[in-house]
């Protein structure tokens, strides 16, 4: 039975992931009802603390689709893409007085083409992921922070866009449970969706595990590997061209550092690929796993920050993070060794 029980942890991560969430927010809810946290961690503070989870699910959902494409597959260059398509946005929407979706269309093709570079650079030109994309990030966070003579962009058009991220009641059952942010319906939603649609229900997406298990297999069997690697790379891009529009909304201002300022988005979005169990091997990795980690995520650092006082409970949240990226690892390892893969 207990043997049983270890191995349908280890080899179903969406089960421990769901053992883990409950279990921090019932410590939590522990540490508040009697009084060892600063403010009260209620339902209400954990549906507003889900405002971060937005930008992360969805650039973690970047990374899954990236890392599952095999050969090292990763991308370093989110956050800066984040910037770099932000500031862009800024000048579209705050600026040159485009529409806001027209805007937003320019800011995902943006991140879009941001991403064709790294996906030729790693597909077609044969570069290895972790050096290109720690090229690219370099690049494009340089450019951001010139393109507008390092200064952020909040003129009144921008400034009225934080309205898109407060939290609304939802319909007919509203009344009964806490608001929720908005982006996770107009953004989070719409892109867990594409996503788990283009990786469970197409064609791509079968071609994708297929190459990140084993890409010479792939290619005898006819996948064209470097254009479905390409291809992973652009997704990236696209998702973070929106998470830029999202960044913006949320700070009233379309800030040149947005993506890369403290620690960055790429290593929380890492993190929380890891953790929700995507191989770093390629090839394994499910959606779900990736909504589950940020809620993991979130839901902890939302806890650490009321169990501290001042900027400390900032830097516990790094720690923290650090910590779960090495458990993550870990168990990713043992899982591999002794069972396969986690599912």
């Amino acid at each position: 039975m207990g043997a049983r029980l270890v191995r349908a942890l280890l080899t179903q991560r969406i089960v421990l992931l769901a053992i883990l969430i409950v279990v921090v927010v019932l410590v939590m809810f522990y540490l508040s009802a009697n009084d060892y946290l600063t403010a009260e961690y209620s339902t209400d503070y954990m549906a507003s603390s889900l405002i971060n989870a937005v930008p992360l699910a969805m650039l973690g959902l970047a990374e899954l689709v990236v890392i599952l494409s095999g050969r090292g597959g990763i991308d370093l260059s989110v956050g800066a893409i984040v910037s770099l398509a932000g500031m862009i946005f800024g000048f579209a929407y705050g600026e040159w007085g485009w529409t806001l979706w027209i805007s937003v269309i320019l800011a995902a093709v943006v991140g879009g083409l941001l991403g064709a570079v790294n996906g030729f650079l790693v597909s077609v030109v044969g570069f290895p992921a972790l050096i290109t994309t720690l090229a690219t990030y370099y690049a494009y966070k340089s450019i951001a922070i010139v393109i507008n003579n390092q200064s952020p962009i909040s003129t009144p058009a921008i400034q009225d866009l934080y309205s898109t991220a407060r939290s609304v009641e939802l319909p007919v059952i509203g009344s009964y449970l806490p608001n929720f942010p908005l982006g996770l319906f107009t953004f989070l939603l719409p892109t867990v969706v594409v996503t788990w649609l283009l990786l469970a229900r197409t064609t791509y997406g079968r071609r994708l595990y297929a190459i990140g298990t084993n890409d010479v297999a792939a290619q005898w069997s006819g996948i064209n590997v470097r254009d479905t690697r390409f291809k992973a790379y652009v997704f990236a891009g696209v998702v973070s061209g929106l998470v830029a529009v999202v960044t913006v909304a949320q700070f009233a201002s379309a800030r040149p550092d947005a993506g890369t300022s403290g620690n960055g988005m790429a290593l929380p979005a890492i993190t929380i690929a890891v953790l929700g169990g995507v191989a770093i091997t390629g090839g394994i990795g499910r959606v779900s796993g990736i909504v589950l980690a940020t809620l993991l995520i979130v839901w902890l650092n939302a806890g650490i920050l009321l169990y501290f006082v001042g900027n400390e409970g900032a830097q516990y949240q790094l720690l923290a993070l650090g910590a779960v990226l090495v458990f993550a690892a870990l168990l990713n390892g043992l899982t591999n060794r002794r069972y396969g893969g986690a599912r």
